[in-house]
């Protein structure tokens, strides 16, 4: 009643899992990763040791199909289990017992592996490689986006109630002090997949930094009208919103910026994302904001 993939990005390291189920709380079950070995799913009747043994195996060198082999050698239910692994030496495997659930099946590609059981169809497994390899932007997008694919094409059969987004990367963690890069979770809702990159946009915003850009844009015209109106509901803004972006109103996005702990981008950058990304962004209030942050901040790269 899972489906998730495992990827890795050659270029950054970064190494995870996105998963969906109709589980309550699925990401304290399925996803494991961890910047010098990889990342492992474990899933259907999952046998939680799969997650840390399988990323001993990996960091003392083992190639995922080694480390395949050797958890569900020694695992007398191993014909009930699914697994997907990913290595950081860009080694890649998965293994559906046949004991799992129909349908039940995986896929693999270059860095990546899907793989899920109690699907409505093999339309899903193969939806989530397809969106995977062809999704522009960062690893967390492309994860997401095969969520989303694999959910569409048929998806669980008994429905959805969770989700996760876990990924490792060297130093990526909080001020770089581990390696948990990206941590969201969504435990029980009706729509996991669409909470959970809400959730995550929010999460990009507040605690992913990126390159600085290379012009800066300013708020304007209608936009700025927009904003300022939005700030002033929020109680940020005082005066009367109107096409000129002056003083007072970056006084009042400066404390939208405290308030919501964007301290990862400095006021410029983040009038510059707002001008960008306004047009784009869904939602009201404060949902709104936020996600003309994200939008606007979509083009640059992720440190």
């Amino acid at each position: 009643m899972t489906f998730s993939i495992v990827a890795r990005d050659p270029e950054t390291d970064a190494v995870g899992v996105a998963v969906q189920s109709k589980f309550v709380g699925v990401g304290a079950v399925v996803p494991f990763a961890s910047a010098d070995a990889g990342a492992v799913a474990t899933q259907s009747f999952a046998n939680v040791a799969y997650g840390p043994d399988g990323l001993d195996l990996l960091r003392e060198g083992h190639s995922a199909g080694e480390v395949v082999e050797a958890l569900t050698g020694e695992d007398d239910d191993a014909p009930r289990r699914q697994v997907g692994i990913v290595g950081q030496d860009g080694s890649v495997a998965a293994f559906t017992g046949e004991e799992c659930f129909d349908h039940a099946s995986d896929r693999q590609g270059d860095h990546y592996t899907v793989q899920g059981n109690i699907l409505e169809n093999r339309e899903t497994v193969d939806a989530m490689a397809e969106a995977f390899e062809s999704t522009d932007g960062g690893l967390p997008e492309k994860l997401i986006a095969a969520l989303h694919a694999g959910n569409e094409a048929g998806g669980d059969q008994r429905g959805e109630q969770s989700a996760a987004l876990y990924v490792a990367k060297p130093e990526g963690g909080y001020d770089g002090g581990n390696d948990r890069w990206i941590d969201v979770r969504v435990d029980d809702h009706d729509a996991p997949i669409d909470e959970l990159e809400r959730v995550f946009r929010v999460y990009d915003v507040t605690l992913l930094e990126r390159e600085d850009p290379e012009e800066y844009a300013d708020l304007e015209g209608d936009t700025a009208e927009a904003v300022q109106a939005t700030l002033a509901d929020l109680g940020f803004y005082e005066g009367t919103p109107s096409g000129e972006f002056g003083e007072d109103a970056r006084d009042a996005l400066e404390g939208f910026r405290g308030v919501n702990n964007f301290e990862n981008h400095d006021l410029d950058a983040l009038e510059d994302a707002l001008a960008r990304g306004w047009d784009d962004a869904d939602g009201d209030g404060e949902d709104r904001l936020v996600n003309a942050v994200w939008h606007g901040l979509s083009r640059l790269d992720r440190k």
